[in-house]
């Protein structure tokens, strides 16, 4: 029968791949070399999530706990937090936020949870302005995921649109400009003016109540669906993509729609 391991085995393997006669990769390993590890493993696991893999899903899961392990053994080795820690400091923030379950507080819906979530990180973090919730959102993010975080952060406040024609009038403003700006030619004003475009996009699938990465994937597969399929089409007559003219191509891409 299968050794049943525990928490305690993994942060225990992990510590002996980190000792000096542990295997050498592992000891190069820093916080900085490791995050795009991080990154990978949570997109990885994302992927699952998206493909209903179960099986890939409680692979890609452990992906990321060996993330949290070999991270902490580090912080350990330098006497900074150690797992206890990181638990100790989770279970502490979970139970706080959650004065409905583990308190007396009332909440009738998840968007009152919301708000009593945001409520109580504003006051652990000593937040006194709506600046600095917004300073606080991470750069790391995907730029449409803290697009939209910020945008929220500054809604909360009164700082918003009042409707979806406005954002959409926003949109065809900010296009114009960059047309503007490509006319003029000045390279710095044809990407300020992008930017702004897209932040305007990501505002107007907030209003429009999507969310903006999700519609960006599903576009791009569908996208990559059809030229898989026009490239099809092309075989079966044949002949490859890069022979054909723009007009050909068109109506390949017209018979796959």
């Amino acid at each position: 029968m299968d050794k049943k391991y525990t928490f305690d085995d993994l942060m225990n393997i992990i510590r002996q791949l980190r000792s000096k006669d542990g295997c050498p990769w592992d000891r190069e390993q820093t916080h900085e070399s490791l995050k795009n590890c991080m990154i990978e493993e949570a997109y990885e696991t994302i992927e699952a999530i998206n493909n209903n893999d179960n099986e890939n899903l409680c692979e890609e899961l452990g992906d990321v706990l060996l993330q949290i392990a070999l991270h902490t053994a580090i912080a350990e080795e330098q006497n900074i937090f150690s797992i206890e820690d990181v638990i100790q400091g989770e279970c502490k923030k979970m139970i706080h936020r959650h004065p409905h379950v583990f308190g007396n507080v009332q909440a009738k819906d998840s968007e009152t949870v919301i708000r009593n979530w945001d409520e109580i990180k504003q006051k652990e973090k000593n937040q006194k302005k709506a600046s600095e919730g917004i300073l606080s959102v991470p750069k790391a993010l995907p730029a449409n995921i803290r697009a939209e975080k910020v945008q929220k952060k500054a809604a909360k406040v009164g700082y918003d649109f009042e409707n979806y024609e406005q954002v959409l009038g926003k949109v065809h403003e900010e296009l114009e400009e960059l047309a503007e700006a490509k006319k003029n030619g000045v390279v710095e004003d044809i990407e300020e003016e992008f930017g702004d475009l897209m932040f305007s996009v990501v505002n107007l699938s907030r209003f429009l109540q999507l969310n903006a990465e999700n519609s960006l994937t599903n576009a791009t597969n569908k996208f990559i669906n059809r030229f898989v399929g026009a490239e099809h089409l092309a075989e079966q007559e044949g002949r490859h993509l890069w022979e054909m003219s723009i007009g050909e191509l068109d109506a390949l891409w017209g018979r796959v729609k």
